[in-house]
């Protein structure tokens, strides 16, 4: 398994749990304004072995595992179906990280899972511009949107709100969303070498008052 990087503990990674985390090398998507880039391209890989014996010594400080990225899903399903059986083994919870577009992937791991948090990027028109996404991954986007929206298990969605995206945008993925419990609409931090301010938190709060009407939404990051 391609691990980059371990995080032995976060208290924010799993709402309302204490959490390691697994960070997965590789990524389908390039986006601009994300603070893993690093992920992309990762030469010096962790041993998940000594991850998992550092894990079952510090269980009893932990409520969960998070597996993320990069992207989690483009491992091989099998052997993330053994690691998770793994860690469930130790009394922990697992959630996962992902950007929705491996479906068949996410469909297998539900079972085993205990949240799922989905990351959307933009309105669905304008995918294609900000992740440059193809047809059939769009496909697999909107199927495992609603089958997160079909409630077989806690979940999340969540936007990033880049200067690039308006309230209009976040509107419209609101609506793409409608019937989801949780969404959460976080405040852009800038990345290096990026000349691109933030959108000020008076606009998030009033996006988030409209979205509010539409699906449950919180803000995170201001």
């Amino acid at each position: 398994m391609k691990v980059a990087g371990f995080t032995p503990n976060s208290f924010v990674d799993y709402p309302g749990n204490i959490a390691a985390v697994i960070f997965f090398g590789g990524c389908n998507f390039d986006c601009w304004f994300c603070h893993n880039r690093w992920l992309l391209s990762v030469d010096n890989l962790y041993d998940i072995e000594e991850i998992l014996k550092r894990i079952e010594t510090n269980k009893d400080f932990l409520d969960a595992v998070v597996l993320s990225g990069g992207e989690a899903t483009l491992q091989n399903s099998r052997e993330l179906i053994e690691l998770i059986k793994r860690i469930k083994a130790m009394g922990l919870k697992v959630k996962l990280d992902t950007n929705g577009t491996n479906y068949q992937t996410l469909k297998e791991l539900l079972p085993y899972l205990d949240y799922v948090a989905m990351d959307i990027k933009a309105p669905l028109s304008k995918y294609r511009e900000i992740t440059c996404i193809d047809d059939n991954q769009m496909i697999s986007l909107k199927n495992s949107i609603n089958l997160l929206k079909s409630g077989e298990i806690d979940c999340e969605f969540r936007t990033t709100f880049i200067p690039t995206l308006t309230k209009d945008d976040i509107l419209e993925i609101a609506h793409t969303l409608k019937g989801c419990r949780h969404y959460y609409l976080q405040q852009y931090v800038p990345v290096p070498d990026k000349d691109i301010p933030p959108h000020p938190p008076k606009y998030l709060i009033q996006t988030q008052r409209e979205v509010s009407k539409i699906i449950p939404c919180e803000i995170r990051g201001i």
